[in-house]
């Protein structure tokens, strides 16, 4: 069985328009044939014009993902500012109109409107996917079960998404409530083994409800494209650090599951309720609230959960070269999110300049920053209060 877990990192993120800080309803075609004829295999469209995702190479360290993804974030950013737009990593933006968005031009995202309706014009969020590579079928099946336990931590983590519609929502991470509203999205069933998977799988595409295994959107499936598990319960990251950061968890995790079969084997339908439940705080209190400890019993805050957990990934870690970056999810939970900062951003600004258009104003201007991994103009020492210098 390989172990090495090769991986590789998909961000989707928002364009907006440099003036308003508004979404973009039609983006520029000379934007998008500069991007795509710069990063020809790294970028691609999204279904809404005002989105566009980057995919990193297949890497097999962090420094590579690192390296390109400070490589793409940069470049793309730079040349949406040309075409006087800001490019935004977060899970939702902090003030855009679902109902003014359009449709990127493509036969997948036609057919999809017409299946989705409304909701698919709603489905404006941005999210962070990594894959690990785990090569046989059936592992990667049985592993899409085992690791969702771990799943509210590492939402937890990446919340971005603390507005919708221009308003507080109140939750650190709205993006998931939003995509709820899709078919086949939250935690993936529990089947009894592979072959159930796969029957399920074949019976949807044989019916006609789906196409292939890329219309599944849970928050963790087996690639139908490649031989990896993929993650896709993150925001997207506004901070490349936290990007990498929760990349090497999950990086971490696979690894460690594939040491430790035993590990999460005898899951039951009060487990995947425990997880939801979980997924359900991990929206709403970030790393803030508690999540549900099922052999205590008990209510066990974010970093203690995660303070544990590092220590049982450090043989997993050390044999894939990304301490540091496991290490950073212990500062994620002791500084905040970027939904945490977007908060706190949002309030300094709307007391000083005293009104909600310039908090939520304040708030795109740093998602933009940290995207562009430009900090001249932010404080970086108080990661929870990034105000504008």
């Amino acid at each position: 069985m390989n172990q090495a877990c090769r991986f590789g990192i998909e961000e989707e993120y928002f364009l907006s328009d440099a003036n308003t800080r508004g979404i973009v309803r039609k983006v520029s075609p000379a934007f998008i044939r500069a991007a795509q004829q710069t990063y020809p295999d790294e970028v691609q469209r999204e279904m809404l014009q005002s989105q566009i995702e980057v995919a990193t190479p297949v890497c097999e360290t962090m420094a590579q993902a690192r390296a390109s993804l400070t490589t793409l974030r940069t470049g793309l950013a730079g040349l949406a500012l040309e075409h006087e737009m800001l490019l935004l990593a977060c899970g939702t933006h902090p003030s855009a109109a679902w109902a003014r968005q359009r449709t990127t031009d493509a036969s997948r995202y036609d057919g999809l409107m017409r299946d989705l309706q409304m909701i698919g014009s709603r489905n404006q969020i941005c999210g962070l996917h990594v894959h690990v590579e785990v090569e046989d079928e059936d592992t990667r099946i049985a592993l899409m079960a085992r690791i969702m336990p771990f799943l509210p931590l590492l939402l937890a983590l990446s919340t971005s998404s603390p507005f919708w519609q221009g308003l507080r929502t109140g939750l650190m991470g709205y993006r998931l409530a939003a995509h709820g509203e899709l078919p086949r999205t939250g935690l993936p069933e529990l089947f009894i083994d592979p072959a159930d998977y796969r029957s399920y799988l074949d019976t949807m595409v044989a019916a006609g409800a789906i196409r292939d295994g890329s219309y599944i959107w849970w928050a963790v499936r087996p690639s139908d494209k490649h031989p990896t598990l993929e993650l896709r319960i993150a925001d997207s990251c506004t901070r490349l650090d936290d990007t990498l950061a929760i990349a090497a968890l999950y990086r971490c995790l696979v690894h460690h599951l594939l040491r430790r079969p035993d590990l999460n084997a005898d899951l039951t339908p009060a487990t995947r309720g425990i997880a939801a439940e979980n997924l359900w705080r991990a929206q709403r209190y970030g790393i803030h609230g508690g999540l549900i400890h099922a052999e205590s019993r008990s209510m066990r805050s974010v970093p203690d959960i995660l303070d544990d957990l590092v220590e049982q990934l450090a043989e997993d870690a050390t044999a894939l070269g990304c301490q540091a970056d496991l290490a950073a999810c212990r500062d994620i939970a002791a500084t905040g999110t970027s939904a945490d900062v977007q908060l706190a951003v949002y309030e300094e600004a709307r007391g000083r300049a005293g009104g909600q258009a310039a908090g939520l104003a304040a708030v795109v201007d740093w998602i933009a920053s940290e995207t562009r991994l430009d900090r001249s103009g932010w404080a970086r020492d108080e990661r929870r209060g990034g105000n504008a210098a």
